[in-house]
């Protein structure tokens, strides 16, 4: 059992579980009922995504503003909500599998590299 960060979009893995978007928005142009079947996501779950404010201030991310938007992010994954979601996550993974992700091309300049980071901080098993 364990957690799988994805990017939203891309091919699913055989034994990836539930897909949970950690996103602001939906995909735009999509019918809801088509987001499983193209491989988007099974649940949206926008508290584990940045801020409206804070992806308005961001994006497109550049790597010198990456220190920056990294603990800006942090801190409000500190709000209770999110501390919350994240726990639970951490948890599901030690019982199923599941995975999270974003549509940001490179990991590496995108929030679901602190989210896995945050996770595994959690006691999350990750893949």
């Amino acid at each position: 059992m364990a957690i799988r960060i994805v990017r939203l979009g891309s091919e699913r893995l055989a034994d990836e579980g539930l897909r949970i978007g950690a996103v602001r928005r939906p995909p735009r142009g999509v019918p809801k009922a088509e987001y499983s079947a193209r491989d988007i996501y099974d649940a949206w779950f926008p508290t584990l995504a940045p801020s409206e404010e804070l992806l308005k201030a961001f994006a497109p991310i550049d790597p010198k503003d990456w220190k920056t938007f990294s603990r800006r992010y942090r801190k409000e994954m500190k709000a209770s909500d999110a501390r919350h979601a994240i726990a639970l996550l951490a948890v599901l993974s030690q019982q199923t599998h599941l995975s999270v992700g974003c549509y940001c091309a490179d990991e590496s300049l995108c929030h679901r590299s602190i989210l896995r980071e945050l996770l595994a901080a959690q006691g999350a098993v990750l893949r």
